[in-house]
């Protein structure tokens, strides 16, 4: 369990593959307090930590995640955002973030708003999916690369975010450009609700 709130960028030091599945190591200022078998979030999806040496730790993606996330496009020096899991005894900043992305969604317009940044995305609609609660809703919660935002001006198959300087800067949103695809983890609590509904 998460909060999305981002606690630094990790930097990819070296990817192997291994039939299906892609091991991802990795280097950030938190690697000397993992454990084996921990979970901590990257750029939204919940990873176990598999092997960790000196300032490197090791993560292991298999193909439905893959499938499901931008992990595969990663590459060599790219930033990824992580974070730990969120300890029960401390304020939720953020929103509940379970690190099972739906889906990815593709930056379709980028504009600067006088200080702030505008971030329209694009994720394919599916009527069935929709019914189910993978859908955004004006003023509700959205999980973009791990980052728990706010959505704003919600359609269909698109919705926009406002992301504010801080997280500019201490995010991959600082990467994101018209084009990019990011990672999408819809609000689990429209979910239930959808699941409720339905019976």
């Amino acid at each position: 369990m998460f909060s999305g709130i981002v606690e630094e960028m990790a930097t990819v030091v070296a990817i192997s593959h291994d039939r299906d599945n892609v091991d991802l190591t990795l280097t950030c200022t938190f690697t000397h307090e993992l454990k084996i078998d921990q979970s901590v979030s990257h750029n939204g999806v919940c990873l176990t930590v598999v092997h960790i040496d000196g300032d490197r730790y090791t993560v292991t993606a298999m193909r439905e995640t893959l499938e499901r996330s931008n992990l595969g496009l990663l590459s060599v020096g790219d930033q990824v955002n992580v974070e730990r899991s969120m300890l029960m005894n401390g304020r939720l900043d953020g929103h509940i973030v379970q690190g099972h992305v739906d889906c990815t969604a593709r930056c379709t317009a980028k504009e600067d708003a006088d200080g702030s940044t505008y971030f329209t995305f694009e994720y394919a609609y599916d009527r069935e999916m929709a019914r189910r609660g993978y859908f955004t809703v004006d003023k509700g919660s959205v999980t973009v690369n791990g980052v728990s935002l706010t959505v704003c001006n919600p359609t269909e198959s698109t919705f926009q975010v406002a992301i504010i300087p801080y997280t500019m800067e201490n995010t991959n949103f600082c990467t994101i450009e018209v084009g990019s695809k990011v990672n999408l983890e819809f609000d689990i609590l429209g979910k239930y609700i959808a699941r409720l509904q339905s019976l």
